[in-house]
């Protein structure tokens, strides 16, 4: 989906002799999407990528779905979702269908000991709290508040975070996260409409190569289950690399909003799509400027879509009570709209500063066990006067 990027050093021409100063080979890999037909890097190697050693028996992670069918607005306290030490124990899912998993996570250390990929989804981390480098065999990332850092399959990583106060909302998805069609061109550059372009995209840096022997664990997730294997080099070592699929950061700060006389549709606000679901971000923006406008948002009919908000910061005029870190979703085949008395106080407002993130599901969302455990019981109620 990124545009292309290379860093260190790679031979001029692929699938060529590629040697190290000793006249052995550097091992080429490709790291494709759907088979052959999409998105590649090329990543040359001192060690080849299938040196494994040994293997762990599969624990189970699969999410303990706690209701699969339900009709209701529903409300859920993301803060409530306790700090633990470790990265993957942290992760937390909430809502899950066939296309995507959602996932809180509150970790409180660096993944020290351990690397992880996960070999089933690509990975939209938000990042709502906290600070730190993500470092992959492409490179280092630094992230802060605000940050999407997008990760795809089969990406073999760590994160090293500033300190031990991190939130983060996950999105896993079965197909690739994309840039929307809507923002490219037929050559895949970012249109002038487009709400961010290629010089908002940050890619990986400072490649660190590690020429290094020894017991690696790299936990690796692949249909509900986590495996540990270990390689018997450090999987960091690669010299180069090119191609258009790496992980990136994209910071919710450097999105610019859509703005218009009256009230405009959440697609306005669309950053990134998978197959069957959109993630929208909304963001600090002068309100409509139509002399009879009305800021707050019109009641509307999800027949098509779950719609799950994730409040980050800011003020909300269209709901009541809301907190950092809450979760609203609102499934399809029921209105819902701004609660009573938020159309008159909006108006006259001249600009909002909120801060959230939006995931639309075209399947419904299941809750999981750990979603009804931090869920605001009385929030279906909300609209009553």
């Amino acid at each position: 989906m990124p545009y292309y990027h290379k860093l260190g050093t790679i031979p001029h021409k692929r699938h060529t002799q590629f040697r190290k100063s000793d006249g052995t080979l550097y091992a080429e890999e490709l790291f494709s999407t759907e088979g052959f037909s999409n998105d590649y890097s090329l990543l040359y190697h001192h060690f080849p990528p299938t040196d494994i050693v040994k293997t762990d028996a599969p624990t189970s992670i699969l999410p303990l779905v706690a209701e699969e069918k339900m009709l209701k607005h529903r409300s859920f306290e993301g803060f409530h979702i306790k700090p633990e030490k470790d990265y993957l124990e942290s992760r937390h899912p909430i809502l899950v269908n066939q296309d995507v998993q959602i996932s809180l996570a509150a970790p409180q250390q660096s993944m020290g000991t351990y690397f992880f990929k996960n070999a089933d989804a690509d990975e939209l981390l938000f990042v709502h709290e906290g600070s730190g480098t993500l470092k992959s065999n492409y490179g280092e990332i630094p992230f802060a508040y605000g940050d999407y850092l997008v990760i795809p399959r089969g990406t073999i990583y760590q994160i090293e975070f500033k300190d031990a106060s991190n939130r983060l909302f996950i999105v896993e998805s079965v197909s690739p996260i994309r840039f929307p069609k809507k923002y490219l061109s037929k050559n895949g550059q970012l249109l002038e409409h487009s709400p961010y372009c290629e010089r908002d995209i940050r890619a990986p840096q400072n490649l660190v190569t590690y020429d290094q022997k020894g017991d690696f664990l790299i936990q690796t997730k692949k249909k509900g289950n986590l495996y540990g294997i270990h390689y018997g080099h450090h999987p960091f070592d690669v010299v180069g690399w090119d191609g258009c699929n790496y992980p990136f950061a994209f910071s919710i700060h450097d999105f610019e909003p859509i703005t218009g006389r009256v009230h405009q549709p959440p697609p306005v606000h669309l950053t990134f799509e998978g197959n069957n679901f959109v993630v929208c971000s909304f963001c600090p923006r002068l309100f409509d400027y139509h002399p009879q406008s009305i800021p707050a948002p019109y009641n509307h009919s999800n027949i098509d879509s779950d719609e799950l908000l994730y409040y980050v910061d800011g003020d909300f005029m269209s709901r009541k009570n809301v907190t950092r870190g809450m979760l609203t979703l609102h499934p399809g085949g029921i209105p819902h709209g701004p609660h009573p008395g938020a159309v008159e106080r909006s108006i006259g407002a001249k600009e909002t500063k909120e801060l959230a993130v939006m995931v639309d599901t075209f399947h419904p969302l299941m809750l999981t066990k750990d979603a009804l455990e931090i869920e605001n019981p009385n929030y279906v109620m909300s609209w009553a006067e």
